[in-house]
C-alpha cells in the first residue's frame, strides 16, 4: 500500500458471501469488539453493509484495527459487501490483500454458492489473492436443540424460522469444499465469540505470507507463519434439567375437608352450637383434645353393640371394672357435676354417679337428646377440665346448619363441592364422640377455633363464620392449648395482621408433623385398613378422600371399597404405602433410595398424584447429583430406571436420565453396552442424536490433531539416523585404539 510506514503493514480484507450469512455481524464483532446476544441475533435480518468510512469517523474503530501478528504491527481494514449476486463489487476487490468468503452453517445453499458463484467471481477480479472460507453461526449446531430457542422462534413465526437439524452443515462438509478450492477453512460465532480473533489473525498471516512472496526483500516478514489450524469448537455440555415441583394443594384440601365434613366422628358442643370435626385432626391440632380423646372410657361402659365399640379409641374392659389411664385420670371429676349449670339437652346426659378412682362404677342410661338425632345407649364420662364438661360415645345422625338431622337423599339443595368440582356428600359415621365444652368457650369462638384447626386462619368468606370477640377466641385457644392461634389472636389485637400469613404457613407445617405422629406412626382413630403385599396399613377415609381424587371416588362411589373395612392393594409393599400415607397426611415424602423410587412413582401414577411424582423426582435427582459430586456413577441406575419411568409418566426424571446418559455417552458405551443395546430403539436414537461430545466434534478433533502433527513434521523434520560402521573388515584406516582392541581380542582367543 502507498501509505505504509516502516515496520508497519496495512492489510485490506474484503468480506463476501450470500445475504444473511452473518458477514456484517462478523465484521462488527471484530471492528467494534462486540459480542452479540441471542435476542439481537434472532431479530429479522435487515440487509446492511458496515461502512468503510468508520475508520475515518470513529477513532476507537481505527485503534482496534491495529494488531500484532508474529511480531509484525498490522492495521487490518475490513471491507463489507452486499450479498446480492447482481451487485458490482469490482471496486471492493481492488487492491485487496485477502478475501474472506463467508457462508452460514445453517444454510447448505450458501455453502454451495461459495463454490459455484463466489469463488469464480473472486478469481476473476483477484486471481492471486489468498482466500479463506469461513463458516458463520456455528453456535446454531447446539442452539437448535434448545427449548428456549424453539419457543422464541414459534412465538415470532413466520418472521423468525427455527433452524432444523437437517439443514446444518458439519465441519467435514465445509472442509471438503475448502479442500476442493485449495483454501483454508475456519468457523466463527459472534454469540460465543468463538473463532473471531483466530480468523482475523490468520487473515493477516495469509496476506503477509502472500506479500512476502512478492516482496522477498522485506525482512520483517520472515517470521510470519502461514495460517494455523483452528481448534474445533466443542458445544457446551447440556445442563441437567431442574425439576419443578407441582404446586401444593395441602391447605386447599384441608379447607375442603372442613367444608365437606365427610366421615366426621367428633361432635363439639358449646351451648347451642354444634360443630362436627374429625378426631384425628383435632388430636393432631390440639394437645388438650388429644388427651381427652385418648381417655380410657372402659369404666363407664353402658349397653352397646359390637359395631359401636369398634369405633371407640382404646380397648374397653369389663363393665364393672375401671381401667384408668394414668395420664388422663386428672380429667375425671371427683365430685358430682352440677347439672343445673349445663345448658340444653346435653346437660341431661351427665353421669349421675360419682366416678371414683380405681373403683367399680355403674353408669346410667341417659335420656334421649333430640338435638343429636337418634341416640342409642353409649358411654358417658364427666371431665374435670376448665374447657370440657363431659365426653360420650353416641350413635347420632349428621346435622345441618339449623342443628337438624340431615337426610341427604331428601335434601333439595345440591351438596357441597370440593376444590376439584366433585360432589361432596359427606358419608355418615353412625357412632361419634361427643365432647361438651364448658361455658368458658362460646359458640362463635368454637367455630372459629375449629376452622383454625383445619385451615390455620379464622377468616373465610366461603365458610361464613360467625363473629366472635378476639378475647373469646384467645381464651378458647388458651384452654385448648393452641399456641399458634394464641399468636394469631395476639397479632390481631396488636393490629399486626401482616404476620398472620407467616403464622398460617407455620401452623400448617406444624400440623403436618403432628399428623405424621398421630395418624401415620401411632395410627390413632383409623377407620379403614389396607391389605398390602407384606402387611397392613391403617388410614382415615376423610383425609384420604380430601387429598386424593381416586380415593374420593373409591370411598364415596358405588365401589365395594366404600363400605369395606379392609381394602386390598395388590402388589404394593408397606414401605411404598407408608410413603404414600406420609405424602397424603404431611405433603412431604421420606428419604428414598434409588430402587424405592420406581414403586412409589408407579403407585402415585395409579392414584393420579402428580405432586407426589414430582417430589419423588426431585428427591432422586438430588440423590443422583450427590453421588456424582462424590465421584460416583449413576449410569447403570439411569439405564435401569429410564423406560419404567417413561411408562409411569415421571417425565422430569426421565429427561434428567436421558441428559445424563447423553452427556456421558462414551463412558456408558464402554461400561454398560448391553444395557444400552437393550433400550427401545427410539431411546437409542435420541441418545445417539444428543450425545456429547457429538460425533462431528470427535471427527473434527481428530483432523485437528493430525494437522498439528503434520505441521510439526514440516517444522521439525526428523533427522535420518547415521549409518553405523561395521567393526569387521580392514584395519588399515582404523584408529590406533580400535587396532589395539582388536589385537587384544585376538590374543585372548589364542
Amino acid at each position: 500500500m502507498d501509505n505504509e510506514q516502516p515496520h508497519q503493514e496495512l492489510v485490506k480484507c474484503v468480506v463476501v458471501g450470500d445475504t444473511a450469512v452473518g458477514k456484517t455481524r462478523l465484521v462488527w464483532a471484530r471492528a467494534g469488539n462486540k459480542q452479540f446476544s441471542l435476542v439481537e441475533l434472532l431479530n429479522t435480518h435487515v440487509p446492511t453493509v458496515w461502512a468503510i468510512d468508520q475508520y475515518r469517523v470513529c477513532k476507537e474503530v481505527l485503534e482496534r484495527s491495529w494488531v500484532v501478528v508474529d511480531g509484525v504491527n498490522v492495521s487490518l481494514r475490513l471491507w463489507d459487501t452486499f450479498g446480492d449476486h447482481d451487485k458490482d463489487r469490482r471496486f471492493a476487490y481492488g487492491r485487496s490483500d485477502v478475501v474472506l468468503l463467508c457462508f452460514s452453517v445453517a444454510s447448505p445453499v450458501s455453502l454451495r454458492n461459495c463454490r459455484v458463484r463466489w469463488y469464480p467471481e473472486i478469481r476473476k477480479f483477484c486471481p492471486n489473492t489468498p482466500i479463506l472460507l469461513v463458516g458463520c453461526k456455528n453456535d446454531l449446531r447446539h442452539i437448535c436443540k434448545d427449548e428456549e430457542y424453539k419457543r422464541y422462534c414459534r412465538e415470532r413465526s413466520p418472521l423468525v424460522r427455527a433452524t432444523r437439524e437437517c439443514d446444518l452443515v458439519m465441519p467435514a462438509e465445509g472442509r471438503a469444499v475448502a479442500r476442493d478450492m485449495g483454501i483454508e477453512y475456519y468457523e466463527t460465532s459472534v454469540l460465543s465469540y468463538y473463532g473471531v480473533p483466530e480468523v482475523f489473525e490468520n487473515v493477516v498471516r495469509a496476506a503477509l505470507v502472500a506479500r512476502r512472496h512478492q516482496r522477498f526483500w522485506i525482512t520483517n516478514l520472515k517470521k510470519v507463519q502461514r495460517p494455523l489450524a483452528q481448534a474445533p469448537f466443542c458445544p457446551p455440555k447440556p445442563a441437567p434439567c431442574q425439576p419443578d415441583v407441582t404446586m401444593s394443594s395441602f391447605a386447599e384440601d384441608l379447607h375442603c375437608l372442613y367444608q365437606c365434613s365427610a366421615f366426621t366422628d367428633l361432635v363439639l358442643i358449646a351451648g347451642s352450637t354444634i360443630v362436627h370435626a374429625h378426631r384425628f385432626l383435632a388430636a393432631a391440632a390440639s394437645t388438650a383434645l388429644q388427651k381427652v380423646l385418648l381417655t380410657e372410657l372402659s369404666d363407664s361402659v353402658a349397653t352397646r353393640r359390637s359395631s359401636d365399640s369398634s369405633m371407640v379409641s382404646g380397648t374397653f374392659g369389663d363393665t364393672n371394672i375401671g381401667n384408668f389411664n394414668s395420664d388422663t385420670e386428672c380429667l375425671i371429676a371427683t365430685e358430682q357435676p352440677n347439672l343445673s349449670s349445663v345448658s340444653g339437652c346435653v346437660a341431661n346426659c351427665r353421669l349421675r354417679d360419682v366416678l371414683k378412682r380405681r373403683s367399680s362404677v355403674h353408669t346410667l342410661q341417659p335420656p334421649p337428646c333430640p338435638a343429636l338425632g337418634d341416640q342409642r345407649p353409649g358411654i358417658h364420662k364427666a371431665l374435670n377440665h376448665p374447657a370440657f364438661s363431659s365426653i360420650s360415645i353416641e350413635q347420632v345422625r349428621p346435622l345441618d346448619a339449623l342443628n337438624m338431622p340431615i337426610d341427604w337423599e331428601e335434601r333439595d339443595e345440591p351438596p357441597l363441592e370440593s376444590r376439584s368440582g366433585r360432589a361432596c356428600v359427606p358419608p355418615c359415621v353412625p357412632v361419634q364422640t361427643v365432647i361438651t365444652l364448658s361455658k368458658l368457650i362460646t359458640g362463635p369462638a368454637l367455630r372459629q377455633l375449629v376452622h383454625f384447626m383445619y385451615t390455620g386462619s379464622i377468616f373465610c368468606r366461603e365458610c361464613r363464620l360467625p363473629f366472635a370477640e378476639l378475647s373469646e377466641v384467645r381464651q378458647a385457644a388458651e384452654f385448648l392449648e393452641l399456641s399458634e392461634l394464641l399468636i394469631y389472636a395476639d397479632s390481631l389485637l396488636r393490629q399486626e395482621p401482616f404476620r398472620n400469613g407467616t403464622i398460617e404457613l407455620q401452623y400448617l407445617k406444624i400440623l403436618s408433623g403432628r399428623l405424621q405422629e398421630v395418624c401415620v406412626e401411632a395410627r390413632y382413630f383409623s377407620d379403614v385398613l389396607f391389605q398390602l403385599e407384606d402387611g397392613t396399613a391403617a388410614g382415615h377415609r376423610a383425609m384420604l378422600m380430601a387429598r386424593c381424587d381416586m380415593m374420593h371416588a373409591m370411598f364415596s362411589g358405588d365401589f365395594r371399597e366404600s363400605n369395606a373395612k379392609i381394602v386390598t392393594f395388590p402388589g404394593v409393599k408397606q414401605r411404598t404405602f407408608r410413603t404414600l400415607l406420609q405424602f397424603l397426611y404431611t405433603d412431604t415424602i421420606p428419604t428414598l433410595k434409588v430402587r424405592e423410587c420406581l414403586p412409589t412413582v408407579e403407585l402415585a401414577n395409579r392414584l393420579c398424584l402428580p405432586r407426589l411424582v414430582s417430589l419423588v423426582e426431585v428427591e432422586i435427582i438430588d440423590l443422583f447429583q450427590r453421588i456424582l459430586q462424590a465421584s460416583g456413577d449413576v449410569s447403570e441406575d439411569c439405564l435401569l430406571l429410564l423406560e419404567p419411568l417413561q411408562l409411569h409418566n415421571a417425565n422430569q426424571l426421565v429427561e434428567w436420565c436421558l441428559v445424563h446418559l447423553a452427556s456421558s455417552y462414551n463412558n456408558v458405551c464402554q461400561k454398560h453396552s448391553k444395557l444400552l443395546r437393550s433400550l427401545h430403539p427410539e431411546n437409542q436414537a435420541w441418545l445417539n442424536r444428543h450425545r456429547w461430545p457429538p460425533v462431528w466434534y470427535l471427527k473434527d478433533f481428530d483432523y485437528y490433531e493430525r494437522s498439528l502433527m503434520d505441521r510439526q513434521r514440516e517444522t521439525n523434520p526428523v533427522k535420518p539416523l547415521k549409518r553405523s560402521r561395521n567393526t569387521a573388515g580392514c584395519l588399515c584406516f582404523a584408529s590406533k585404539s580400535r587396532r589395539d582392541s582388536v589385537n587384544k581380542q585376538s590374543y585372548r582367543t589364542m
